[in-house]
């Protein structure tokens, strides 16, 4: 029988290494657990932020560059040759006494009319439609999705329709204005002079109420009905509901509602562009189209970034009075 001899120094580090790295398997988790719990909602986030840089970021910041420079079609090729002017650019833009700062104000009034009638009318039939919808009846199904008809067509298609409607020889609008109901003396001209901003916001109006109708509708879901059961017994009318129960109600949707219209309103490009053309109507000159026909049409991308930049400051400014305002407010009717 052969003994076995083991050496005690050799199994206490032995079991020594063994435990720790037992230990350390249990207590420390590897590399590739760790990347999986903590960086994997910033790995999918990657994607997200390059587009939001490349699309959002980097364009507004070297527009932000170019509206310090004279950048007019002579330094095209080579823009980052064009001479640094520093604030002449924004000088000239609000200098209202000259031309080109008279013009940017004209269209920043033009802009402001329009906007207020487009987001008034459209919260309007929005609110309109969507109260007159909770209740239920034959054939709701059907109007909530003709209402949204307008939101979910692209709005080349429907802008481009608009237009062949407002032609003035043989458009569907002074047909039945002058044709059928001889509302008018002749046939008007809708996409040129003085109506033309009238077209203008019934597109705008038009295209937009549905957004409106859509959140508004939402968030009368979650107004009980039971408030206006009790108000109803209490002898109180729907104006009085209206005013009492849903307004106030809604005061969070239509907070963020309003906002979200204004700025899609007032940077709205595409409706005025599609209506109208390169060249709006005097009275459609809107400073989005306005800030285009500056920048693409006189080759001035020095003067027209500048106007995009004081745009985007105004719009900055806007936005942080309204919040401040509507934050105020919410906390004094919490009070």
């Amino acid at each position: 029988m052969t003994a076995v001899t083991t050496d005690p120094r050799v199994d206490k580090s032995d079991r020594e290494r063994s435990t720790g790295t037992v230990g350390a398997r249990r207590g420390l988790p590897r590399i590739p657990d760790r990347i999986r719990r903590g960086g994997l909602p910033y790995l999918l986030l990657l994607p997200a932020v390059l587009l939001e840089l490349l699309i959002h970021i980097v364009p507004m910041i070297i527009g932000i560059v170019m509206s310090f420079r004279q950048l007019t079609q002579f330094y095209i090729n080579n823009w980052g040759g064009a001479p640094w002017t520093g604030l002449d650019n924004y000088s000239i833009a609000v200098d209202f006494n000259a031309p080109i700062g008279e013009a940017l104000l004209k269209s920043f009034f033009v802009t402001c009319v329009f906007t207020f009638f487009a987001v008034g009318l459209g919260w309007l039939i929005g609110i309109a439609a969507a109260i007159m919808l909770q209740e239920n009846f034959r054939g709701r199904g059907f109007l909530r999705a003709v209402f949204l008809v307008p939101y979910a067509l692209p709005v080349y298609a429907a802008v481009i329709t608009w237009a062949f409607m407002f032609q003035r020889d043989n458009g569907l609008v002074n047909h039945v204005l002058h044709d059928q109901l001889g509302l008018t003396d002749q046939p008007s001209f809708w996409l040129i002079g003085d109506n033309s901003i009238y077209a203008l916001i019934i597109v705008s109006v038009w295209k937009g109420w549905p957004f409106a109708f859509l959140m508004l509708m939402a968030g009368l879901q979650n107004i009980p009905r039971e408030l206006y059961e009790a108000a109803s017994i209490d002898g109180a009318g729907i104006w009085q509901q209206i005013r009492r129960i849903t307004l106030p109600s809604l005061r969070p949707v239509n907070q963020v509602l309003v906002l979200v219209l204004f700025l899609w309103t007032f940077n709205d490009f595409n409706t005025p562009y599609v209506l109208f053309g390169k060249s709006a109507p005097e009275n459609a000159d809107l400073i989005s189209i306005h800030i285009y026909q500056s920048s693409f049409v006189t080759w001035n991308f020095g003067s027209g970034s500048a106007m995009s930049v004081l745009l985007l400051l105004f719009l900055l400014v806007v936005t942080a009075v309204y919040l401040l305002l509507t934050s105020r407010g919410r906390k004094g009717a919490d009070v």
